[in-house]
């Protein structure tokens, strides 16, 4: 068989990475990505063998437009060269697109219903949808699949994607590490506050090591100056896991580093600045902590890493009721 994935971003590079290397001992397997920053830079960091076809849009509509019309045109050329019996992605909504007009199965994974512009583009013209167990299906229903494509999978993605062995240095000391919010996602909105969180558990905690993992150039620039030196500003050259192996306390905003730090039983704040299922699941289950106060996040940071043990068992009980993502798209990878 041939399998054709579309990995977009470093969440995807990740959690498909340990498909496509099982996939390819018995099949033919074709990665394609694009030209972005973070996800390029933890593909080669991981050695995960990727065709970049086309470029991210950026945070503008236009040139988001843009940029996905002239990748589309670009993965069919490769698509129709590769000749692939099966596409599989994270909802892409080009390799979606390209997969119905070829008349290539396609199945998608999401866990992101609160994505409307992604969904939108992507759910009506997939064959099979594999989603968290937690998730109603009326979530992705609304966007035109039918109920039956749609099936369940007992996991949460990030505690897969934690399970990776790290690559690249990791952090030491007593250290609180901030990821901000994906602010050039078409689902977020408003300001993202991972400065003001940064620099008030500088303040507050002038012992603790801060570090901010910045998503843009531009992003850790302005970090930068607005710091002035409180905290430490790093861009995606590394691997998240890795940063995490060495944290006490991880401030998110409810994406998949929250996700992964909650699920590997660190003490996790989430600010919410993407509110999505997985976010509620992690808080409900207490696995996350949920508080969007600059001020209050610092106030709880000593209490919070002396809570490790406790975090820890909660999530290894978690994650071991959970099953292994890969197995339901080999049950999607049968179905007709």
């Amino acid at each position: 068989m041939r399998i054709w994935f579309d990995v977009l971003t470093p969440k995807q590079v990740v959690f498909f990475e340990p498909m496509m290397s099982k996939l390819r001992r018995r099949h033919e397997v074709l990665c394609t990505s694009r030209r972005y920053r973070e996800a390029a830079a933890l593909a080669r960091l991981r050695g995960v063998d990727a065709e970049q076809v086309g470029r991210h849009g950026g945070a503008d509509p236009g040139s988001k437009l843009a940029a996905g019309l002239s990748r589309a045109r670009a993965l069919a050329r490769r698509a129709r060269e590769f000749d692939p019996d099966c596409a599989v992605s994270l909802c892409s909504p080009e390799a979606a697109r390209v997969a119905f007009g070829l008349g290539i199965k396609h199945v998608a994974f999401s866990d992101a219903p609160h994505a409307e512009a992604v969904m939108r583009l992507s759910v009506p013209l997939v064959q099979r949808l594999l989603v968290p167990w937690f998730m109603p299906k009326s979530e992705f229903t609304r966007y035109g699949i039918r109920p039956g494509l749609v099936s369940r999978y007992k996991a949460i993605d990030g505690a897969w994607t934690a399970s990776r062995k790290p690559a690249g240095p990791r952090l030491g000391g007593r250290t609180v590490l901030v990821r901000p919010a994906e602010v050039q996602a078409s689902y977020l909105r408003g300001r993202d506050p991972a400065g003001r969180i940064a620099a008030e558990l500088a303040d507050a905690n002038p012992r603790f090591r801060v570090v901010v993992l910045a998503r843009y150039a531009d992003q850790a620039r302005q970090l930068r100056a607005s710091l002035r030196g409180r905290a430490r500003v790093l861009q995606m050259s590394y691997d998240g896991r890795a940063l995490l192996d060495g944290c006490d306390l991880f401030v998110g905003s409810g994406g998949t580093m929250t996700s992964e730090a909650a699920l590997s039983g660190i003490p996790t704040i989430s600010y919410e600045g993407s509110p999505n299922p997985t976010e509620k699941y992690l808080v409900k289950k207490k696995l996350a902590a949920r508080e969007r106060d600059p001020r209050r996040i610092a106030a709880m940071a000593t209490s919070m890493m002396e809570a490790r043990a406790r975090c820890e068992a909660r999530a290894a009980r978690e994650v071991s009721r959970m099953e292994d993502p890969y197995l339901a798209l080999c049950r999607a990878l049968r179905s007709r």
